[in-house]
């Protein structure tokens, strides 16, 4: 790694692409051209067609890489199409095991899609490690990990999973949208592919959508950038401007969000209208341990219940302060409804069996004071306990 002496903080603003080579500009320039001039018929130069290669996209994709700790970066068009393209590694015939309580564009896509083309699935609790054991097949050839998971927060031991894997030669992917290299690096845990949706904590700011994907070998590399280039769904070069400028803030961005969600998860957990919280820096969170053991946080989203969905409407009716939204991760706290926004694509049954009620919130922590929050929420609750 070409800084490693430099701290994660010093790397985000300190790496390979802190200034153009050629003009000695600090930002990265947009390269606009969808193709590229080429000056020999037997000899091409490094770009030739933009889906193949871009350089304002391959800045980021290296930015990604070298956080992450790996070989190499890809940059996509949504998270979503991050997951897809990683997911065309497998092949007819397979089988993957999968987080239970995963995204719910994740669950649509391993449901509805990839059963389609004859792959097959399994839903497990990851954070039992003999319920992952049991669901192996002799044609498991991959592990999807999404941990901290969405929306319960579960932590999953994203070491013992990779060594699991790599026993039966089969793939680790690991979503670490919550988390960013900032807290998490799956692939220093054993990890084979790291992917997220930069439209989040990554970019920060609301304002892009962006998937990214990170390997750490080599031939692997190869592969995942023969399905990229063939399956072409690219980040547009703007967007990718805008994932490299949210990246500078993380992590500040991060510190303060991570220290708010954690004094608002306190407050929501000791008020007696709050039937349960979600979050892994709670002392009662069942893999508290884990969760410091392998991140160095526990980030800044945390979900809470309140004792039906009737309470749920009406807390988010009053209150005034975050967003009422899909997506997370931003500069503004935003509330998300699961059942009707995240996981809408998972059926009420299977939401069920998996603990996501319909009187269940999501909150990401955004860069408010969070006394504000804090009162805002205690004011929405007032208001929910005198009806």
């Amino acid at each position: 790694m070409e800084h490693e002496e430099f701290s994660f903080e010093t790397r985000l603003l300190h790496n390979r692409h802190k200034m153009d080579a050629q003009t000695g500009a600090v930002s990265v320039p947009i390269q606009h051209a969808s193709t590229f001039h080429q000056f020999e018929i037997d000899s091409f130069g490094k770009y030739d067609y933009a889906r193949s290669l871009n350089p304002t996209r391959e800045a980021l994709e290296d930015i990604i890489a070298e956080l992450e700790g790996g070989v190499r970066g890809f940059a996509f068009s949504s998270g979503m199409a991050a997951i897809s393209t990683a997911f065309l590694l497998l092949s007819s015939g397979d089988h993957v095991i999968v987080t239970e309580d995963v995204y719910g564009g994740t669950y649509r896509m391993v449901t509805q899609v990839l059963t389609r083309f004859g792959i097959e699935h399994t839903f497990v609790d990851m954070t039992d490690f003999d319920q992952i054991k049991q669901a192996i097949k002799p044609n498991t050839k991959a592990f999807y990990v999404e941990t901290p998971s969405n929306p319960l927060l579960k932590v999953t031991d994203i070491k013992a999973i990779s060594q699991l894997a790599k026993s039966i030669d089969a793939l680790t992917f690991v979503d670490n949208t919550f988390l960013t290299p900032a807290l998490q690096r799956p692939l220093e845990l054993g990890a084979d592919i790291v992917l997220h949706s930069a439209t989040k904590f990554l970019s920060g700011h609301s304002d892009v959508v962006a998937g990214l994907a990170v390997v750490k070998d080599g031939e692997l590399a190869k592969q995942l950038y023969f399905l990229q280039n063939s399956f072409g769904a690219v980040l547009g070069v703007q967007d990718a401007w805008l994932v490299m400028r949210g990246l500078k803030t993380l992590q500040v961005r991060l510190e303060q969000s991570q220290r708010a969600a954690l004094e608002i998860a306190k407050f929501l957990e000791s008020h007696p209208a709050i039937e349960k919280v979600y979050y892994p820096a709670l002392e009662n969170h069942p893999q508290k341990e884990l969760q410091e053991a392998q991140a160095s946080g526990a980030g800044a989203v945390l979900s809470f219940e309140l004792a039906d969905e009737d309470a749920m409407r009406t807390f988010v009716s009053n209150v005034k302060i975050p967003v009422f939204a899909v997506s997370l991760g931003a500069v503004e706290s935003i509330l998300s409804y699961p059942a009707k926004m995240s996981h809408a694509a998972m059926p009420q049954e299977e939401r069920e069996k998996r603990g996501i009620k319909n009187s269940l919130l999501r909150l990401s922590v955004g860069l408010e004071n969070p006394a504000d929050l804090i009162k805002d929420f205690s004011q929405a609750l007032e208001n929910l306990q005198s009806k």
